[in-house]
């Protein structure tokens, strides 16, 4: 079993940036492939940001492409979404997710899943 809890949200400036990190305690998540996704009220959650277990591939929204960068540290059991150039359409609540297999943009294939934390950008 693995538990993930969400840190770093807040309220930022368009053109801001934030570091949203995601601590995994219960299991080391070392293989496990991570991902960021993300949900406004009255929407559908969304794919943000997804690693691979080797760390060595990701991929990304075309909204985040060249803005956001996912990053784990294993020695830390943490995944990081780095959020530079933020836009008042990137406030959601932020939700962090693992799973065994290889990496997705599916979050049905997630098994795990952090509470969520708050990204407010104001124009």
């Amino acid at each position: 079993q693995v538990q993930l809890r969400e840190s770093g949200g807040g309220l930022v400036q368009t053109g801001g940036s934030l570091r949203l990190s995601c601590a995994a305690s219960g299991r080391t998540f070392s293989g496990y492939a991570l991902a960021w996704f993300r949900q406004t009220p009255g929407k559908e959650r969304e794919f943000v940001a997804a690693l691979s277990g080797s760390g060595s591939r990701t991929s990304y929204a075309d909204s985040v492409k060249g803005r956001f960068t996912i990053s784990r540290d294993n020695a830390k059991n943490t995944v990081y979404l780095q959020m530079d150039s933020l836009k008042p359409e990137d406030t959601a609540v932020y939700y962090c997710a693992a799973r065994s297999g290889t990496y997705s943009y599916l979050q049905t294939l997630y098994d795990y899943w952090g509470q969520g934390t708050q990204v407010t950008v104001s124009s």
